[in-house]
């Protein structure tokens, strides 16, 4: 509990309305005066943050970022998408990655967005088992959103055909995450249910690599996070 309450102290934001941000005195600090609203947002993730695919290199993340208008903070938005990427290697690199890019003193967040490589099927194996993957993201958030406010948006769905039953596990996975965000309180965007029932989705996919879409398939995914009420609400509270 001391160690909490310590954390809780130290850290360079505060809870509003269940939304995070940074801390009054921190946004008042000569260093935020002299950078105005500054608002950097370190996305985290696999190959769909990476926007591999896409021929305008936007992805979703570029697109939600560029969406934001001009009463809205300025955003330095970080791709840290890398493709291949499971819950596990995310886990292993997510801290080094944010504290090199979120110093103390700037209204920084965490975006997270994977799960899809957990459940490829290698050499006749699943890459990661379930309870691996719900173990991963656990972990991630639980320590993520000690220190800074996080975002979680799920895994979108892919169907492959030599992949049978990919659909299904990454449902399956989606709803697990979605669960364990729930139990933390942190807001997750079910990218899943919506984009399955997508014909421009799966079009998109099709006229690919069968995985990853182009430049209009991003699109739909970047309007899924824009009209998000926590994303807008992050904005509006920066």
């Amino acid at each position: 509990m001391a160690l909490a309450l310590m954390r809780a102290h130290a850290s360079p934001h505060v809870s509003i309305r269940g939304i995070w941000t940074a801390k009054p005195e921190v946004l008042k600090s000569p260093g935020a005066r002299r950078m105005g609203r500054d608002l950097r947002i370190a996305f985290i993730g696999d190959s769909f943050v990476n926007g591999t695919g896409d021929p305008e290199v936007l992805g979703w993340t570029g697109r939600v970022c560029a969406r934001v208008h001009p009463g809205q903070p300025s955003v330095t938005h970080y791709n840290l998408g890398i493709r291949r990427n499971t819950s596990a290697d995310v886990r292993a690199r997510w801290r080094s990655e944010a504290e090199l890019r979120l110093p103390p003193g700037v209204d920084a967040r965490l975006v997270f967005s994977f799960g899809v490589n957990d459940v490829i099927i290698d050499d006749g194996h699943r890459r990661l088992e379930l309870g691996d993957s719900i173990e991963n993201f656990r972990a991630v958030v639980e320590s993520a959103s000690s220190q800074w406010p996080v975002l979680v948006v799920g895994p979108p769905p892919v169907w492959l055909a030599d992949q049978p039953a990919i659909g299904e596990r990454i449902g399956e996975l989606s709803e697990a995450f979605s669960r364990v965000s729930s139990a933390y309180r942190i807001p997750y965007l079910d990218a899943f249910s919506p984009l399955s029932s997508s014909a421009h989705w799966r079009e998109q996919l099709a006229a690919g690599d069968g995985a990853h879409p182009a430049a209009s398939g991003y699109a739909v995914l970047a309007d899924l996070v824009s009209a998000w009420g926590a994303w807008r609400s992050w904005l509006d509270a920066a």
